[in-house]
C-alpha cells in the first residue's frame, strides 16, 4: 500500500505510515466512500478495492499527495531557477454555488462522497494542463498557470482547463441532481497578474510575495459568476481573446474595488489554436524573401504527385518564419489537387498520449471536439 503523504511503500496490513505517520485508510474509486482496510469490495457500489488505485488516500493539505509524480519531478527540478523570480501568471477560483443549500439538504457522509468525487475532476483537469493546485478552499480551490512550472501561453492552458473542468462537472452534476435531487454546478473565475514565487518545499508547498492583488480580483471575479460560468478579468482576456469566445459583460461591480471591473464570459474555444492562426485573423504583414525555401518545398510537392513520395523537415530556431512559410506554400499549391492533414505538438498537450495522431485523425475525418457519436460514426462511413 502506497502512502498517499511520502509515497513510501508499505505493508497491506499497516494502518499508519511507519516513515510520515499519515493514516492508510482505502478509499473506493468508484464512489469515493471511506472502507475498512480489510474489506475486498465497496459495500456501497460494490467495486473491486483489490485494485491498486483504490488503496491511495489524498490529503488535501498536503500537494504531494495529490501533485501526479511527473509533474512534482518537474517541479522541484525546476524550483532553484525560479524561486525569487517574478512571474506573470493566471490564478485560477472555483467553488460549488450553493454549497450551503446543498449541506443543509444532505447528510454530511453523502457530501463528503461528492465533494471527493468533484475534487478529482478539478485535480485531474488542471494537472491535464500542468497547472499546480495551490490550495483546497472547503468547496473550492485555488490554482495557478505559469508558476511555479513557467508557460508563456498559461492563460491559454488556465482557459482550457476551466472549459474541461465546467464541462466535467456539468455531467457529474446530472449524476448528482438525478441520484439526490439536489442541483451541484460550479463557477470559475480567471485573472492573470504578478507574482514574486517564494520557496518550494519538498513537499510541494509554496510561498508566494506579492501576489495579493492579482488573487483578489481572481477571486472576487469567482465570486461574480453565475452558476455554471466561467467569469474571466480584462487582464486574462487581452492574453487569450485570440484562441476562445468570450461575451463582453461590460463593467461589473467587484467587491473590494472602488471602479467597476471589465468582464467576461468565456464560453467556448475558437478554431485558432496557433500564433500563427491568431495572427492570420488579426492580418499577416506581406511574406518576404524564403524563395529558395518554397522553391524546394513545391518541387517535393510535384515529386510526390508524379509518384514518388517525400518527407520533408522544416527546421529552425523559434519565430524565424517556419508556420508562414508552410502557410505561404498552401496558398501557392492547386487546393484540389491535395489532401491537407495536420497535426500539431501543443504546449500543453504533453500529457495527452498520441494528441498529433489524434488530430491528424480527426482532421481526415472532420471530427470536432465534442461531437456526438452517431456524427462521428457517419463521417467516417463517408471516408
Amino acid at each position: 500500500m502506497k502512502c498517499p503523504r511520502c509515497q513510501t511503500e508499505n505493508p497491506a496490513t499497516s494502518k499508519y505510515c511507519p516513515r510520515c505517520g499519515a493514516k492508510l485508510i482505502l478509499v473506493c474509486p468508484q464512489c469515493s466512500s471511506e472502507r475498512p482496510l480489510e474489506d475486498r469490495f465497496c459495500a456501497l457500489c460494490g467495486h473491486d478495492l483489490d485494485e491498486p488505485e483504490a488503496v491511495s488516500r489524498i490529503d488535501y493539505s498536503h500537494p504531494d499527495s495529490y501533485t501526479p509524480k511527473p509533474l512534482a519531478d518537474k517541479i522541484v527540478s525546476s524550483r532553484s531557477l525560479i524561486e525569487g523570480e517574478r512571474k506573470l501568471v493566471t490564478v485560477l477560483f472555483a467553488d460549488v454555488a450553493r454549497y450551503s443549500f446543498i449541506t443543509e439538504k444532505l447528510d454530511a457522509e453523502e457530501v463528503h462522497q461528492i465533494m471527493n468525487g468533484c475534487f478529482k475532476i478539478l485535480m485531474d483537469e488542471i494537472h491535464r494542463y500542468e497547472g499546480t493546485i495551490d490550495k483546497f478552499i472547503g468547496d473550492g480551490i485555488m490554482a495557478l498557470f505559469g508558476a511555479p512550472l513557467a508557460h508563456e501561453d498559461h492563460a491559454q492552458r488556465a482557459c482550457y482547463a476551466a472549459l474541461s473542468i465546467t464541462k466535467a462537472i456539468n455531467e457529474y452534476g446530472e449524476k448528482i441532481e438525478e441520484k439526490t435531487g439536489v442541483e451541484f454546478k460550479m463557477r470559475v473565475g480567471l485573472n492573470s497578474g504578478h507574482v514574486m514565487v517564494g520557496t518550494i518545499g519538498n513537499d510541494l508547498r509554496m510561498e508566494y510575495t506579492d501576489i495579493g492583488n492579482t488573487i483578489n480580483i481572481a477571486y472576487r471575479t469567482e465570486r461574480t459568476a453565475k452558476p455554471g460560468t466561467i467569469l474571466v478579468s480584462a487582464n486574462s482576456y487581452r492574453l487569450t481573446r485570440d484562441f476562445f469566445k468570450f461575451t463582453p459583460l461590460g463593467h461589473v461591480e467587484i467587491k473590494g474595488k472602488q471602479e467597476p471591473q471589465e468582464a467576461y464570459e468565456l464560453l467556448e474555444a475558437s478554431k485558432v489554436e496557433t500564433r500563427i492562426e491568431a495572427a492570420v485573423v488579426r492580418g499577416l504583414a506581406r511574406f518576404v524573401g524564403r524563395d529558395n525555401e518554397i522553391t524546394t518545398l513545391i518541387e517535393a510537392f510535384n515529386t510526390a504527385a508524379a509518384g514518388s513520395g517525400q518527407i520533408v523537415g522544416i527546421v529552425g530556431e523559434a519565430g524565424v518564419g517556419k508556420s508562414r512559410t508552410l502557410l505561404e506554400l498552401r496558398g501557392r499549391l492547386p487546393a484540389d489537387e491535395y489532401t491537407y492533414i495536420e497535426g500539431r505538438c501543443l504546449h500543453y498537450g504533453s500529457s495527452m498520449p498520441y494528441l498529433p495522431f489524434l488530430d491528424i485523425i480527426r482532421s481526415y475525418f472532420d471530427i470536432k471536439e465534442g461531437d456526438p457519436e452517431f456524427h462521428i460514426k457517419t463521417n467516417i462511413l463517408k471516408k
